[in-house]
């Protein structure tokens, strides 16, 4: 499956933003769909997934209570939204598919990853 990431931009402090995240190829409804970024000079983490029907999600701390994950299987689009940003959420943001094998997906490699999406948070 190829993604392409959309969305990112500069944006204020307690400012929101919605990530895109198209699908093509595969049949987008084998496919968990997560979302990672990556500060300058920070190791690329998890920031949220999506089960394929939607019934499963997984949020890391950092975006617990002010994003939201969710996708459109008739669209093959995945989204992230965020609200409240804070600086700290300043990074390249990466939408990434994996095919679906229960709660253990989130901790296995991805198969496909999107080029990447630029949030710049500022204060």
């Amino acid at each position: 499956v190829q993604l392409v990431e959309s969305g990112g931009g500069l944006v204020r402090v307690g400012d929101s933003l919605r990530l895109s995240c198209a699908a093509s190829g595969d049949p987008f409804l084998l496919y968990a769909i997560l979302w990672f970024r990556q500060a300058p000079g920070k190791e690329r983490e998890i920031v949220a997934g999506i089960s394929p029907s939607g019934g499963n999600t997984i949020y890391a701390d950092s975006a617990k209570g002010r994003f939201t994950i969710s996708r459109d299987n008739a669209l093959s689009t995945g989204t992230l939204q965020m609200n409240n940003l804070k600086s700290e959420d300043t990074a390249e943001y990466f939408c990434a598919a994996s095919p679906w094998r229960g709660p253990n997906t989130w901790s296995r490699d991805m198969e496909s990853w999107g080029k990447g999406t630029l949030v710049t948070v500022s204060s």
